[in-house]
């Protein structure tokens, strides 16, 4: 069975772009693949994350990417989990080539959030909310993860300043990624005295709008060697769908995370204390304390001590440094695009090319990408660096299964 590898990637910058979605697919596809042969020699398969064709009224998005892309007369196909979308379209793409289906797959991205303004933006996402008990109340997503975060408030020692520090340390983080939407670190005064979102959520403790893509080569390690490119080997995939009504399941028990985490750890052959970055779904700071918990980075009620260097965390926490990128808060949160960002991040960490960001030592990643509220979908991959052939070193040119 081969081994899949994410063997090269690239994004477009994130934030309000004058760029419709494909050219901003453009940007992300052209950087992917700078000193690599076209991606007609290497791509068998597209998958695309995209959670809503309301922002541009445009559906078909694997068959727009895969013409944009130049590969043509390949499986093409849009994957939609609302912001579990990249991270499905990745999880697609390491399936196909673990069982053989294509040598090559690219797996991408794509969101053009900002072309309905907020109030589109606002009911794009809330469309991922339960129709008949939700929607029609006038939820929005800070509302309903507002419920979370009282809630997790209410049962644990943590508290709004503890939140704000989250947000504060992800700031810190992007400030270092030139990728990042977000450029400037903040203190946590600045955090607390944002204008109210949705009690206890303010401004700062929410991810931004914004538009961005993100591309992704999943292919084998021994074409990867061929290449002559750096790769991670993707060593365990979970995947796992909660109720998509928050009224339906516990609020500060992320069940379904914690099934998908557990699927992945099993197949890499890993536990929690193994990983040393991890780039979790802080779609709003609290999910950072939540999900650190769902996955066994943290004891249940410690979670918001991920703002902590590891030697300053309560007993059970393990050393994993977290959203070494800014994660959705600062390095931003182009739905469609988020999961694969992660991706990027753990690829630049695990190949050497974070550059200040860096993590000395870094081996291995967890990514959790979720979509709808706290855990309607969750996907989770464990990638690991160092990949290499099965067996030989790998020359000349591999002819690509399309």
């Amino acid at each position: 069975m081969p081994q899949p590898v994410i063997a090269t990637v690239g994004a477009s910058p994130i934030g309000r772009t004058d760029l419709p979605g494909r050219d901003l697919f453009s940007v992300a596809l052209a950087e992917a693949f700078e000193g690599l042969p076209d991606p007609v020699d290497l791509v068998g398969a597209v998958y695309v994350g995209n959670q809503s064709e309301t922002y541009e009224h445009q559906i078909m998005q694997g068959t727009l990417m895969a013409e944009w892309a130049g590969v043509g007369m390949v499986p093409a196909e849009r994957v939609e989990g609302c912001a579990a979308a990249g991270a499905l379209a990745l999880r697609h793409a390491v399936k196909d080539v673990r069982n053989g289906e294509h040598d090559g797959v690219l797996a991408c991205g794509v969101e053009k959030m900002t072309a309905g303004g907020t109030g589109g933006a606002t009911d794009a996402l809330s469309a991922a909310f339960d129709r008949a008990i939700e929607q029609r109340s006038g939820v929005t997503a800070p509302s309903q993860y507002a419920l979370l975060a009282s809630r997790y408030l209410h049962e644990t020692e943590a508290t709004e300043a503890d939140l704000a520090e989250i947000a504060v340390k992800n700031h810190t983080n992007a400030a270092a990624n030139p990728r990042a939407q977000f450029s400037e670190a903040i203190d946590a005064e600045t955090v607390l005295d944002s204008p109210t979102v949705a009690p206890p959520l303010k401004l700062y403790d929410c991810a931004p709008v914004g538009d961005g893509a993100a591309a992704v080569l999943v292919t084998t390690a021994e074409i990867a060697a061929d290449l002559g490119v750096p790769a991670v080997s993707v060593d365990g995939v979970g995947a796992a769908a909660n109720n998509v009504a928050v009224a339906e399941r516990d609020m500060t028990h992320i069940e379904g995370a914690a099934a998908a985490a557990e699927t992945a750890y099993a197949e890499a052959g890993l536990a929690p204390e193994d990983i040393d970055i991890a780039e979790v779904h802080d779609a709003f700071t609290v999910c950072e304390a939540l999900l650190s918990e769902a996955v066994g980075f943290a004891p249940e009620g410690l979670g918001y001590q991920s703002h902590l260097s590891p030697e300053a965390r309560d007993d059970g926490w393990t050393d994993v440094e977290l959203s070494t990128s800014g994660g959705l808060k600062a390095r931003g949160h182009p739905i469609g695009a988020t999961g694969l960002l992660q991706a990027i991040e753990a690829y630049e960490q695990l190949t050497g090319a974070a550059g200040g960001r860096a993590l000395d030592g870094a081996e291995h990643a967890l990514l959790l990408n979720e979509g709808g509220v706290a855990d309607a979908v969750t996907v989770v991959h464990i990638l690991s660096a160092g990949a290499e052939p099965d067996s030989g070193v790998a020359t000349g040119t591999k002819e690509v299964t399309r």
